[in-house]
């Protein structure tokens, strides 16, 4: 894939860049590894001083950075905004709290007495440089969420982003760098991704993070795995949205919209199976499908947009491909399915009923706007639905009956549970998933430890 901003509005290529050569590459892990020598020395009040900085000149670009998003990848201009505010709370978040979150741990006395010591204790020490190998459905998040925890520990990071969002690739970098971090602190590599392995093969790398899809984790980690380095992965969902008879059917109907059609429904967290009881389904369908009809497909630089288009013409086409084999194969669709003939990768926003386990919609994960619903009748068959899938990312349940929390925070195969509201990732709480959704967590304390070197210190008696 070329390395190139293409307009997914009109399909126009407005900015292309040549790919890093072998020699560049190389000075770029020399510096990388001579500033992680000297950046891991400085104090967390340093960092927290540069990074406090670099969030306030992200929100003093927001308009240029949102508008540069939505070129390149079709984000909704306003939704760019707001992830570029996101990403500056993120920021301030782990200045406000990495040098806590990281604090030296003392053992119980106890305990250090009886492994023959006078004093244990366990310090958290940066690992080096981290490769970080980033999608383009939310690039200044996904990459702020790995740098803000990675930085503030002491370490450096090292980004290949998506190859259709170079400029905000390179924004990045320069933001580090006009905020201050020392040079070699975070770099953007303009590769593609076959010089993926040959960086992580690099003793100087010391280990890495990947959000994208299943097959790139894959290859991360079994390269990875070989250097015995650490990892971190966040890969595909095909989140579950649970609704039981006691939801508020307005408000769960209402945010079942926004939570399948957030960044054109291009999020590996957004309520992609929409799981009924039989009870209250036709109720739940006939809201849920009027919410997406309503919804303004257009320019993603038109503040009343609220579906943008698909970021690549692949990712329409095979979108649509698994809306027409499902409707083949038995689907019955509520409203859309039908290809845009407006210029742009664009797909209307979709619900499809009548789904069964045959049809690959049911297996594979529907980046863009489409809805699948399920009836389920009672609370065993919408957990054994909910947990038919490869993934487990995160989980939405609509329910005011505290017996169904019990058992879905209890049965539920995914990193997180959300209750009568929407999967939203937070700085102050981990993020993850399990199963093919990969594993490790992001953010919050947990987060900003997966790259750190658990260190025993024990002091002799």
């Amino acid at each position: 894939m070329p390395i190139a901003t293409v307009n997914p509005a009109n399909g126009e290529t407005l900015k292309t860049y040549d790919a890093l050569g072998a020699e560049e590459i190389e000075r770029r892990l020399a510096t990388a590894d001579a500033a992680f020598r000297t950046y891991r020395t400085t104090s967390f009040a340093e960092r927290a001083r540069l990074m406090r900085r670099a969030a306030d000149l992200l929100e003093e670009d927001t308009q240029d950075t949102a508008r540069v998003m939505t070129t390149e990848m079709g984000k909704p201009i306003k939704q760019a905004r707001a992830e570029v505010a996101k990403c500056a709370k993120a920021m301030r978040w782990y200045a406000d709290h990495a040098e806590e979150l990281l604090a030296d741990e003392e053992a119980l006395e106890s305990e250090a007495r009886d492994s023959g010591a006078s004093r244990v204790l366990v310090r958290y020490r940066p690992l080096g440089p981290v490769l970080a190998v980033m999608p383009w459905n939310f690039p200044l998040w996904q990459v702020i969420r790995f740098a803000a925890p990675a930085l503030m520990a002491g370490n450096v990071g090292l980004l290949k982003h998506a190859s259709n969002v170079p400029q905000t690739a390179l924004y990045l970098e320069d933001l580090f760098h006009r905020a201050g971090f020392p040079e070699g602190c975070f770099q953007t590599l303009l590769i593609g991704s076959g010089e993926v392995e040959g960086i992580l093969r690099d003793e100087r790398v010391r280990a890495a993070t990947l959000t994208g899809s299943e097959p790139a984790g894959r290859a991360v980690a079994s390269v990875a795995g070989d250097e015995v380095k650490k990892t971190v992965l966040e890969l595909g969902g095909s989140d579950p949205y649970v609704v039981m008879p006691s939801a508020d059917l307005d408000r769960a109907a209402k945010t079942a919209v926004t939570a399948r059609v957030q960044n054109t429904g291009q999020s590996c967290i957004a309520a992609k199976r929409f799981i009924v009881h039989t009870d209250v389904f036709d109720a739940f369908a006939e809201r849920f499908t009027a919410g997406m009809k309503a919804l303004k497909v257009g320019d993603p630089l038109d503040e009343d947009t609220d579906v943008g288009p698909l970021s690549s013409e692949q990712g329409r086409d095979g979108l649509a491909e698994l809306v027409d084999e499902a409707v083949e194969s038995g689907a019955t669709v509520l409203c859309g399915g039908e290809r845009s003939d407006r210029p742009g990768w664009y797909y209307p926003p979709t619900v499809l009923a009548d789904v069964t386990p045959a049809m690959r919609i049911h297996r594979e994960e529907t980046f863009g706007p489409v809805a699948t619903l399920y009836r389920a009748a009672g609370l065993d068959e919408a957990v054994t639905i909910a947990n038919d899938s490869p993934f487990g990312l995160s989980s939405n349940v609509w329910t005011r009956d505290e017996a169904d929390i019990d058992r879905f925070v209890r049965d539920l195969e995914a990193g997180g549970v959300y209750l009568n509201g929407m999967t939203a990732s937070h700085p102050a709480f981990p993020f993850g998933g399990v199963k093919r959704s990969g594993y490790g967590r992001e953010l919050s304390g947990h987060g900003i430890r997966e790259f750190c070197n658990i260190t025993t210190v024990w002091h002799g008696a």
